[in-house]
């Protein structure tokens, strides 16, 4: 089992992030916050922090840095901090402060006094439903409902009322925030009008882009070999990369600014809080009438993001008829972002608890239930999947987990109350654009580079693996290289799509250096001059000879050969369509007497196509499930009337422990979906995280007949 290639460096603690980039002459920033949720700065005094002892610059909305709001095609406009004098939100970055020392900046941005003129705020996403509105165009949630129906059925209100077995509910979920270790940072330095950022972020070349949009700059070169976390939360330029370069710019010296982690709850972006409605018809024997899905989620004031919660609910099940809808609620909170499976986690905590509830009605196995709706295709979509094992994945779940074993009303041991819980978990297998560089050297050894970025989900091994497979030699004589915008362009590592994505394009790229060498072997004056040659383990192989390509290339005086491969999706779209599939296994205690609920085991087992490196994998997958255990018991950001946040730290805000995670099993079916890439396989990043809040909800009902149909689970709903 392959080893992850940064392991050591990481350990070690010498792998180098962001922010532990240091520059002669460097000075830095700290970043000021807003104190109300909505309303417009009358006036900043700012005569105190300009004298207070080492600072160097103070910027606010009435002296601002030069930024302009960066558009990205595949983003759209992002807002940019200190161009205008508007609040929206409670946290919202209004001032910088530049000073000799990160304490210096810090302490004068504490003297920096604020006068606004506040305007009433909406904050809670219960008291803001009846403002819901659709969606803006654009996106997975570019429409706003969908329907699909029967011949002859007229509404899904006549679908649900011909249905014997109806259950209905409504169930919410509770605002989140990535919490990444790495807190959002960037290093600025500008040399002969290019700017270099060091900065964690999920791919280099947008970033790059990204600043350079907002600075109005040709050259800009973004640096993030390693990227402390990111989940979504790092997608684009944050508050401290675009203030610390346009502070850089203006100075003439390098900036440092790194966000505290108070400040990383309200200065970035997290995950909506969701209301869920599901209705569910069903016959006797359990098949799916009808499914009617209607979510309404927050957004900010922006409305620049949609959690699309609704929307998988087309592709899990094949119901007769359909019918989902998607509101957003706009309020005066941080803005919402991608959050690692956006859309599919929270909404799979609905989905998956209101399926426990039908087979509860029907009195059925919950995984017989699933078996008897299997879909082969999304609704209203002619394209099958491309590869689907889900069965396997619930039958094998059942045997390893003991499900036969399970009893309806749970069972007790001692003072506790154990219950089994189950839900289906799915994930878009999707890709990106990419482009790889290989370039074999004289030394026998390969480069492999490409720009995108290893937020630690091992994208740095799968270059190193699916480079040494694509050339055959070992993976020891790989050199992987990624996080630098001067790499070719890697694609995002999101959306579970960096494996397939630079996956094709090394095996493009492998392909075509491998040429490149055979014709060099036999060209004019070169060791096989006009022979027919061969190459295989490394090696170009004619007339009974063999040269490894180092000994060829140092035969010819050449350092270096060198390709690139590119790969992005194409006719494979009008052909099939493409998901990851899992089945999720928790077993719940909750205490007789005090209701605490602890999960005691757990098991996933996923069908995401080929595994490259299992021991990765199995870590990607881990994590997923424990954020699933967490969305489920712990997590859950608590915004006050005012906009402030009453957790907004790790003291408040709740993440499960080492005591809180039991051993953790998880098993992959593979097979290879090479109909989707030439690699096979499949993301698996954020399907972890799928279905798992909805199988510790189902346990908790089996356990103890209480029924909770929001997150986090309390001990007061278990009383």
């Amino acid at each position: 089992m392959s080893s992850r290639v940064d392991a050591p460096l990481k350990v070690t603690g010498r792998a180098k992030y962001g922010a532990d980039n240091n520059f002669p002459g460097m000075a830095y920033g700290y970043v000021v916050l807003s104190t109300i949720a909505h309303g417009e700065i009358e006036a900043m005094d700012v005569t105190a922090a300009k004298s207070a002892p080492g600072v160097i610059g103070v910027y606010s909305p009435f002296d601002p840095l030069e930024l302009r709001p960066a558009n990205l095609p595949m983003f759209g406009e992002a807002w940019v901090p200190l161009q205008d004098k508007e609040v929206t939100y409670y946290g919202q970055p209004i001032g910088f402060v530049v000073a000799e020392t990160y304490e210096q900046a810090r302490d004068a941005a504490m003297l920096v006094e604020v006068s606004y003129h506040a305007r009433p705020a909406l904050t809670s996403l219960a008291d803001g439903l009846a403002s819901a509105e659709d969606p803006p165009p654009g996106g997975r949630e570019d429409s706003a409902s969908f329907t699909v129906l029967a011949p002859g059925v007229e509404s899904i209100e006549d679908a649900l009322a011909a249905s014997p077995v109806v259950v209905e509910a409504t169930y919410a979920t509770a605002t989140q925030h990535h919490a990444a270790m790495e807190p959002h940072s960037a290093v600025a330095v500008w040399d002969s009008g290019e700017l270099t950022i060091y900065s964690g972020n999920q791919a280099s070349d947008l970033l790059a882009l990204d600043l350079g949009s907002a600075l109005d700059e040709e050259s800009v070169r973004a640096v993030n070999p390693f990227v402390g976390g990111a989940f979504g939360g790092k997608a684009r330029a944050s508050a401290p990369a675009l203030l610390a370069a346009a502070a850089a710019r203006v100075l003439g010296r390098p900036v440092k600014a790194a966000l505290g982690r108070e400040q990383v709850f309200t200065a970035t972006a997290g995950r909506a809080a969701t209301v869920q409605n599901i209705s569910l018809g069903a016959d006797a024997n359990g098949t799916l009438i009808a499914l009617r899905h209607d979510s309404w989620c927050s957004t900010a004031a922006d409305r620049s993001f949609v959690e699309p919660t609704s929307h998988g609910s087309r592709e899990w099940y094949a119901a007769q008829n359909l019918a989902i809808s998607q509101k957003i609620v706009p309020l005066n909170i941080p803005p919402t972002t991608f959050m690692r499976a956006p859309g599919e986690a929270p909404g799979s905590f609905a989905l998956e608890s209101a399926i426990d509830e039908l087979a509860v009605a029907l009195n059925m196995d919950p995984i017989e239930l699933r078996l008897r709706n299997n879909s082969t295709a999304p609704l209203g979509k002619d394209l099958q999947w491309s590869s689907k094992h889900l069965d396997e994945c619930l039958r094998i779940g059942a045997a390893r987990f003991g499900w036969a074993n399970r009893s309806p009303h749970g069972h007790t041991d001692g003072d506790w109350l154990v219950g089994l819980g189950m839900a289906t978990a799915m994930f878009p297998a999707l890709r990106f654009p990419a482009t790889v560089e290989i370039c074999l050297q004289a030394d026998d050894t390969a480069v492999v580079a490409t720009s995108g970025a290893d937020p630690g989900t091992g994208l740095l091994t799968v270059l190193s693996l699916v480079g040494a497979e694509s050339l055959d030699i070992s993976p020891e004589r790989i050199t992987p290289r990624l996080g630098d915008s001067a790499f070719p362009a890697g694609g995002m590592s999101g959306g579970s799509t960096a494996t397939a994505s630079a996956g094709t394009a090394i095996m493009i790229a492998a392909a075509k250096v491998i040429d490149e060498l055979l014709a060099l072997a036999s060209s004019a004056g070169a060791p096989f001059d006009g022979m027919e040659v061969t190459y295989a383990e490394g090696r170009v192989l004619a007339g009974g000879r063999a040269m490894t390509f180092g000994e060829l290339l140092r035969a010819l005086h050449r350092s270096s050969i060198s390709a690139t491969g590119s790969s992005a999706p194409g006719e494979e779209l009008t052909k099939h369509s493409f998901s990851s599939f899992g089945a999720q296994f928790c077993e719940v205690r909750v205490h007789r007497w005090t209701r605490e609920a602890r999960v005691s085991r757990m098991l996933g087992v996923f069908d995401s196509g080929r595994i490259i490196n299992e021991k990765a994998a199995r870590s990607q997958i881990v994590g997923g499930m424990i954020w699933g255990v967490s969305a489920a018991l712990h997590e859950g950001l608590e915004i006050e009337a005012s906009g402030r946040l009453a957790n907004g730290d790790f003291a408040g805000y709740l993440l499960p422990v080492n005591a809180d995670i039991p051993d953790v099993d998880v098993h992959f079916v593979e097979y290879p979906d090479t109909l989707h890439n030439a690699v096979g396989a499949k993301g698996l990043g954020e399907i972890g995280v799928v279905g798992m809040a909805a199988a510790v909800a189902n346990a908790v009902y089996n356990a103890t007949g209480i029924r909770v149909r929001h997150l986090p689970i309390a001990i007061e709903d278990l009383l």
